[in-house]
């Protein structure tokens, strides 16, 4: 009787934990394409690395200018970024083919992510799975493209303000690629935050009422992630919070906009049960 009783727990731990692992089996291959396309991606990047580069340090440039204009000093075309180590100048080619690698393969990366989400949606919901994954793409892009146009030349120049007769700027190409590759990523994945209230709201996980509620916990969250991921100055952690809030708010409009969706179709879909 006891052997049966084990042999049958048995069996109930095995269908429980044979789905699990199955999905992190298909977490794993979904990291492993993820992997390889960026590499893919970095390696065709790296032929225009310089080009790359070139794009990348046009808010430095900027910020060069507008602190030149504003001290008084001589305006300069090209601002100059040193590197300190033999190996360093061709390291940063390989670090900038990675991050363009990454960022032309994001469309593939947002599919693998919504792929495996997928199995736990209604059908209804897979049918917007294309969509979403544009969606993503587009926030993204434009998140990274206000910090690279607005964030960057105007955080830099405040920054390039600190220097005196005593104080030189002297920055570092893998400083600066440090710094720049970070808050693109970050205001690019800040930029999701509709995409992840859509979602969420879907799923019945949010609701627009709940945001508004928690209205003031979450500005004090936002302030401090933009503490947090930003460095250390004022104005970065500014030029990320109030776009944060804004977002937050245009995300409180989607959850809401979805919810009177999803009120809509209840009455036909009992319609057709009947």
């Amino acid at each position: 009787m006891i052997d049966e009783n084990e042999s049958q727990s048995e069996k109930e731990n095995d269908t429980v934990e044979m789905p699990f692992l199955q999905h992190l089996e298909e977490l794993r291959w979904r990291l492993i394409r993820s992997v390889v396309a960026v590499l893919v991606g970095a390696i065709v990047a790296f032929f225009f690395a310089d080009y790359i580069l070139y794009f990348l340090q046009v808010p430095f440039d900027a910020a060069v200018q507008m602190y030149a204009e504003r001290s008084g000093g001589e305006a300069v075309e090209r601002a100059t970024l040193v590197y300190l180590a033999p190996t360093e100048g061709f390291m940063i080619q390989i670090k900038v083919s990675i991050f363009a690698g990454l960022i032309f393969m994001l469309p593939y990366i947002f599919y693998q992510i919504w792929q495996f989400v997928a199995p736990g949606l209604m059908e209804k919901e897979k049918k917007i799975v294309p969509k979403i994954i544009a969606a993503s793409t587009l926030f993204f892009l434009l998140g990274a493209y206000f910090c690279w146009a607005v964030v960057l030349r105007f955080g830099l120049a405040f920054l390039l303000g600190f220097q005196s007769e005593s104080l030189q700027a002297t920055i570092t190409i893998n400083e600066y690629m440090s710094f720049v590759v970070l808050l693109i990523l970050t205001f690019g994945l800040v930029f999701e935050l509709p995409i992840l209230s859509f979602f969420l709201t879907k799923m019945g996980l949010v609701t627009s009422q709940g945001m508004r509620d928690k209205r003031s916990y979450s500005i004090v969250g936002i302030f401090i992630v933009a503490a947090l991921v930003t460095p250390p100055d004022v104005f970065t952690q500014m030029a990320l919070a109030v776009p944060l809030l804004i977002l937050y708010e245009i995300s409180i409009f989607v959850s809401q906009a979805v919810e009177k969706k999803n009120k809509k179709a209840e009455p036909e879909s009992t319609a057709l049960k009947q």
